[in-house]
């Protein structure tokens, strides 16, 4: 009886210790689970609003449906591209973008071998068929579209923003703003004196690039100058940066190039414009942010104004194709309806133009 009573109560140790074993293995699995739960909610990444605010960030507007490549009519190949120095800002933060969403569509920056970057190079790089489409700053010229007519198709300029064009001086010069037939008449030699357009005493010094530079230059002798030569008071300048310097050290000085190049410049302020004189409108939202508060603050571009027309010297920015019915067409329409989407639009915005839909 002692035997068989020993012999039970080691059964029952045992089972007991092993129901002790399990039930603490069981605890052990469900708390385990519950940890691994909690950080994978923990590490779901937050996006920080605040990224929307850098266009090198610009792909953090776009949702989740746009991460995959569903453009229409897409072609697949490497296409060479380039054109207008103002499209850099698109360049750099736009079409990175769109080639990680298509992978397959590849583009090829392509500067010109021997003149400087602009519209009218790209545009003759594409007449010559070295580019697949181009960037451009202004329209198509007629001789432009006779040339490409001579090798059998024509040019299409599709327009995908909106840009203006700003006037730059130093930051000590005090007057309201300038008509746009004063800017004429500075650039052509016929005004020489900041006193002629009520400033102080001082000789005015106009900077401007060549006319081979791009299509900012084009763009202001087309339609400010209404054709004229510039006058023999101009001092020419390779690049904006360097214009932006000068006039930083120039009281007398003044610039024009495209309005996200100068209006949240530190150095330099731009000036209101206007039609007539008494009626001018900023390039910038007021209130103007004193250049002491920047680089902490910053001038904002005056999107509205320059949508709207009210601020007088505006242009479109255009994608350049060939009308021939082959990839290279393809390629050009593509990524123009890619611009024009709202998250094209959007990330045009965020890059410093104005968006054109």
């Amino acid at each position: 009886m002692s035997d068989k009573n020993e012999t039970l109560s080691l059964f029952l140790a045992i089972v007991i210790t092993l129901g002790l074993t399990f039930a603490g293995l069981w605890f052990l699995i469900e708390r385990w689970a519950k940890i691994s739960n909690t950080n994978q909610v923990n590490s779901t990444p937050v996006v920080n609003p605040s990224v929307n605010n850098n266009p090198a960030n610009s792909s953090a507007i776009l949702n989740s449906t746009t991460t995959s490549c569903s453009i229409p009519n897409l072609p697949t190949g490497t296409f060479n591209y380039g054109g207008s120095t103002t499209w850099a800002p698109i360049r750099r933060d736009l079409d990175p973008l769109l080639q990680s969403i298509c992978p397959q569509f590849t583009l090829r920056y392509v500067q010109p071998p021997v003149e400087k970057p602009g519209s009218g190079t790209g545009i003759r790089m594409l007449v010559d068929n070295q580019l697949a489409f181009s960037q451009s700053s202004r329209s198509i010229q007629g001789e432009e579209n006779q040339k490409a007519l001579q090798k059998g198709f024509s040019l299409k300029e599709i327009p995908v923003a909106i840009d203006g064009i700003a006037i730059a001086v130093n930051p000590n010069l005090n007057i309201p703003g300038l008509t746009v037939s004063q800017i004429k008449d500075i650039y052509t030699g016929k005004i020489t004196n900041w006193q002629e357009v009520g400033g102080s005493d001082l000789p005015i010094i106009p900077y401007t690039r060549s006319k081979e530079a791009g299509g900012t230059v084009e763009f202001f002798i087309e339609n400010i100058l209404n054709k004229e030569n510039l006058g023999n008071n101009v001092s020419y300048v390779s690049t904006t940066t360097e214009a932006l310097r000068k006039l930083a050290s120039s009281p007398g000085g003044i610039y024009y190039a495209s309005a996200p190049e100068v209006v949240p410049q530190c150095t330099v302020k731009s000036l209101p414009v206007g039609r007539i004189s008494g009626q001018f409108v900023p390039p910038y939202q007021e209130p103007f942010i004193p250049l002491s508060e920047c680089p902490g603050k910053q001038n904002q571009l005056n999107a509205l104004a320059f949508r709207t027309g009210d601020y007088p010297i505006t242009r479109n920015l255009f994608v350049i194709l060939k009308q021939n019915g082959q990839t290279e067409q393809q390629a050009g329409d593509a990524y123009a309806n890619w611009l024009l989407t709202p998250q094209g639009q959007e990330l045009i915005q965020k890059a410093g133009f104005v968006r054109i839909k």
